[in-house]
């Protein structure tokens, strides 16, 4: 798998080391850097380079949209969520925009996962700490009617918070998503707290990622996780329909949101599940274990992780979007093999885009070092994620039995868009076709 090449921080940072050398022994040589006219030089170089132009997009839809972020039982064995769902929009209320990365704690495993120096992950803290995602912190639940439901599940070395652009998108055509954070240490962190008194003082224990063991193969290791993020799926599930359904649920973090908000707001007969790279194989390992998802969307879905015994277990339809320069023709036969059955399996793919254009860093890196660090495509970022939203909503209308207007953007499914193929560049099409003689 190809990891998150984060952004061109990592590069200005390195010049930064060669052009302003300082002494590693120092207690704290991030302070030593800040205080440097270099350093002062380089901010201003990404305040030009990360301009407003450069922000996680707004919902394109009619609702305003909400975020939360939940924890259901305080343990490891415990779900963390983030929430977004159309909000109430009132002239009396008053929200402020969610916190992309809450913690520095994430900035600092991702700077780990990507194999960087600590002192990498603390400059990535300083710079993007003060990102917001344009959704409402906290903000009430709009009532009125029942909403579909979208479980979510994240990357490899991401979690719960980078896939904003997407998840604020749906809420705001009336979708509630609930982003899983996976504690089965494929994120680059998480949390949760060992007992009542570490919850009470907020003494959270981090959860790093982990290597591949040298005692497994990687199949071995990531399978093992598959099933463990499938679980965790339908945990989450279970927990949201539970208050749903009115009975009592206490969220571990503090916040003003009332649960009881979400009572009969969710539709029990509209369920589907989504994910990204390793998400997308956990949203298909979920298909084949809990028939309550009625469908699933797969982002540039990494196949790897599934036993050849799922393919003939799954029977509710697939969507697979994928990107042109990630896929290669081992995986996409892969997926192929979904479409054997009566169930319906659709696949296309964004001409121009890479791996990284379905989570949020594609949106918060200029163009020409994004492109650098492969987190933008050809493709315009807002017109990617754009296609991906309009494509899955009209696959999530036909397999949820929507009454929207999502029919629209039916000819997307099927890949009739000058920025769309049907299928996959990757491995012939032709091979598809003697596939299923």
């Amino acid at each position: 798998m190809t990891p998150y090449k984060l952004t061109v921080i990592i590069c200005l940072c390195g010049c930064l080391v060669q052009v302003h050398p300082f002494d590693w022994t120092d207690l704290d040589p991030f302070n030593h850097i800040k205080s440097t006219e270099w350093y002062h030089k380089i901010k201003n170089l990404m305040s030009t380079t990360f301009n407003d132009k450069h922000q996680i997009p707004r919902g394109k839809g009619n609702y305003s949209v909400g975020c939360i972020d939940l924890m259901f039982d305080f343990s490891v064995k415990g779900s963390l969520l983030r929430l977004y769902y159309p909000s109430r929009d009132s002239e009396d209320d008053v929200h402020h925009n969610t916190v992309w990365i809450p913690s520095k704690e994430y900035f600092l495993g991702l700077s780990k996962f990507l194999g960087l120096h600590k002192l990498m992950g603390k400059f990535i803290t300083h710079y993007f700490s003060s990102v917001t995602s344009p959704a409402n912190w906290d903000a009430p639940l709009k009532n009125g009617e029942k909403y579909p439901l979208i479980i979510f599940s994240h990357g490899l070395g991401a979690f719960r918070t980078v896939y904003s652009a997407l998840g604020i998108d749906l809420a705001s055509h009336g979708f509630i998503v609930a982003a899983v954070e996976h504690r089965d240490e494929s994120a680059s962190a998480t949390f949760y707290f060992e007992d009542e008194l570490a919850l009470q003082r907020n003494n959270k224990t981090w959860l790093p990622y982990k290597q591949l063991s040298s005692e497994m193969t990687e199949y071995a290791q990531r399978h093992q996780q598959v099933l463990q993020r499938a679980e965790e799926c339908s945990k989450a599930l279970n927990l949201i329909l539970d208050i749903n359904e009115g009975k009592a649920v206490e969220n571990a973090l503090n916040s003003s949101f009332n649960l009881q908000q979400l009572e009969d707001m969710i539709d029990e007969n509209k369920i589907a599940i989504m994910g990204h790279s390793f998400g997308g194989a956990t949203a298909i390992q979920s298909l084949s274990e809990d028939n309550r998802f009625r469908c699933a969307i797969a982002l540039d879905a990494w196949m790897n992780p599934l036993s050849d015994e799922l393919y003939s277990k799954v029977v509710q339809p697939i969507f697979f979007i994928n990107s042109e320069r990630f896929q290669t023709a081992e995986n996409v036969m892969k997926m192929r093999q979904f479409y054997l059955g009566d169930k319906e399996t659709k696949m296309i793919t964004i001409k121009g885009s890479v791996h990284q254009n379905f989570p949020d860093f594609t949106f918060v890196t200029g163009k020409i070092l994004g492109y650098i660090f492969s987190l933008k495509g050809n493709i315009d970022s807002d017109v990617a994620i754009g296609l991906t939203s309009k494509a899955s909503l009209a696959f999530l209308q036909k397999h949820l039995d929507l009454q929207r207007n999502f029919d629209q953007w039916d000819p997307l499914i099927e890949g009739e868009d000058v920025n769309l193929m049907r299928d996959s560049n990757a491995g012939s099409v032709t091979y598809l076709s003697e596939y299923l003689e």
